[in-house]
């Protein structure tokens, strides 16, 4: 089931992804940057066909289950407009870090090329991805229930509309 990418084939299935901060820097939890996730998510939904089945947003990276008529395309997108928005907001509230995901080249990157995609074929695997994603926050000790996550899917009061069924 573990997949290094995205097969053309499978481009349309349902998947467990994780997008990751380049070097694992913890840059979400401030300066209003969980909203530019949540807002180029809300406009996937809105306008590229985005099913969101759950989510959680973390410090570093973020986990979904999601759908879509290509998820190549879609994370692609999602990825480089969030590069953008970040790299705004990081120059104006943190100029220091630019430095940080500015390669030798001169290239700015926050994301990992990799997201790790998990095509989800079984209702027992996408629970036990779901149960992870809702815990992670728990497990990292930040609330002591899943619900309490804002930027989670198991949060009642989500910023994020989630098709919450296999």
């Amino acid at each position: 089931m573990t997949q290094a990418r995205i097969h053309r084939k499978d481009k349309n299935g349902l998947y467990f992804i994780t997008p990751t901060v380049q070097n694992w820097y913890y840059i979400f939890d401030r300066h209003k940057r969980w909203n530019i996730l949540a807002d180029s998510l809300r406009y996937l939904q809105d306008n590229k066909g985005l099913e969101i089945h759950s989510y959680v947003f973390m410090l570093n990276h973020i986990h979904l289950i999601i759908q879509a008529p290509d998820i190549v395309g879609l994370m692609r997108d999602f990825k480089r407009h969030t590069t953008r928005q970040l790299r705004i907001n990081i120059k104006k509230t943190e100029p220091n870090l630019i430095e940080l995901f500015t390669s030798p080249d001169g290239s700015f990157k926050i994301w990992k090329t990799d997201n790790q995609p998990k095509l989800i074929e079984t209702e027992q695997f996408y629970l036990q991805k779901l149960n992870y994603i809702h815990n992670n926050p728990v497990h990292k000790e930040y609330v002591d229930q899943p619900e309490h996550w804002k930027w989670s899917s198991a949060n009642p009061n989500s910023v994020i509309k989630t098709i919450a069924s296999w």
